[in-house]
């Protein structure tokens, strides 16, 4: 039991078994919607819950929905030093 309000406008993500699945359900206000992602190469990187549960920030949950690892992500570019 997640002991949360489903009605409070939390999602709820639930990763597949192999890793490549992953599925949200939200309450919307009229009824429940599920949004499911499955990754044609990679794995979700998952969090670690230590009393069953992971609350995200929409940045993490962003990168989590894109297959990027929020825990340390990679930078595509680097600022360089100032003049």
């Amino acid at each position: 039991m997640l002991k949360f309000d489903p009605h409070s406008g939390a999602l709820y993500a639930f990763r597949g078994r192999r890793g490549d699945l992953l599925k949200i359900l939200w309450w919307d206000g009229q009824g429940l919607c599920l949004f499911c992602k499955r990754l044609e190469r990679g794995r979700f990187v998952w969090p670690q819950a230590k009393d069953g549960s992971v609350s995200l920030t929409a940045a993490q949950l962003s990168m989590l929905l894109e297959g990027i690892d929020w825990r340390a992500p990679v930078r595509t570019w680097t600022p360089e030093a100032a003049c």
